[in-house]
């Protein structure tokens, strides 16, 4: 695989990464991660609630010479989401405890998962402080050298405007949303590339709990076209326009099929695609509007 993206800050992602939402022990951690290495994945996508942080250095540890890697060869992300009554301080803590449990010096994208406060409602008005008081530790740690970028996650442009507006003039490099042909945001996609900031999708393929998205009509009449799974069909979707993929599989065969997607869907069938916004509509995963 060799489609990548340069961000605002000089560094280049791979536009196709490993998700591991969900995969947890570290026997699978190993296993997944050894057959998402041999099928070319460079990026890594994790997270603090994933809990499997710790999992992922340790087998990151005997992979990477297994494959000839070395640490700068990978692309590491990892995210925490704010919590009430937390500064600055704790914040770089839980930055240094995921480089830690990660054993790296340093990680390649930091995120914020989340714009609200865990365990705080929607509508408080702490989210606002709080998303504030994270961001900057972020930024310091940038600046440090913990972390060669940062950005966020599930941040509508109402936030966005809002750190924008207060972002120590760091831009965020990456804004990670729900994205696939069910649900995505045109004016999301605008904003965030005239700011210069790399819009990357989750739950590409729907739900883990559904194969509603992967099941519909029109994904598999055009996988069927163009002999490719309905999977392929729905990741190459968002590929083709630019905007970054974090499948995650346990299988050696799902995590192959995943990863090949060096094929175009002619402009007919992506209008198709584009269409099941209108004619179905449906988001799979939380919704950060409310979000004050």
């Amino acid at each position: 695989m060799n489609l990548t993206y340069k961000l605002n800050t000089g560094f280049t992602i791979p536009l196709i990464g490993f998700g591991t939402y969900q995969i947890h022990g570290r026997e699978l951690i190993y296993e997944v991660l050894d057959y998402a290495l041999n099928a070319g994945y460079r990026h890594i996508d994790t997270a603090v609630v994933y809990r499997n942080e710790e999992y992922i250095g340790s087998a990151l540890k005997t992979l990477l010479p297994k494959y000839n890697l070395k640490r700068e060869d990978i692309f590491i992300t990892s995210k925490l989401i704010s919590q009430s009554n937390k500064d600055e301080q704790c914040v770089e803590e839980m930055v240094r405890k995921s480089l830690a449990n990660l054993q790296t010096d340093y990680l390649d994208l930091y995120l914020i998962h989340w714009p609200g406060v865990s365990g705080m409602q929607v509508n408080h008005p702490d989210n606002v402080k709080y998303r504030k008081a994270t961001w900057n530790a972020l930024c310091k740690m940038q600046k440090g050298g913990h972390l060669r970028s940062i950005g966020v996650s599930n941040y509508t442009v109402k936030h966005l405007k809002e750190m924008l507006a207060e972002c120590n003039g760091i831009v965020p490099a990456v804004n990670q949303v729900e994205w696939h042909p069910y649900y995505y945001q045109p004016e999301l996609l605008d904003f965030c590339r005239k700011e210069g900031i790399f819009l990357q999708a989750y739950s590409s393929l729907g739900s883990s709990n559904t194969t509603e998205l992967r099941s519909d009509r029109t994904v598999n009449d055009v996988a069927s076209r163009l002999g490719k799974t309905p999977a392929q069909i729905l990741l190459r979707w968002a590929v083709q326009q630019n905007i970054g993929i974090l499948p995650k599989a346990r299988s050696r065969g799902h995590i192959e099929e995943n990863a090949a997607l060096e094929f175009e869907i002619p402009a007919e069938q992506m209008k198709e695609l584009n269409d099941l916004r209108h004619t179905v509509g449906r988001k799979f995963a939380w919704n950060p509007e409310t979000v004050v």
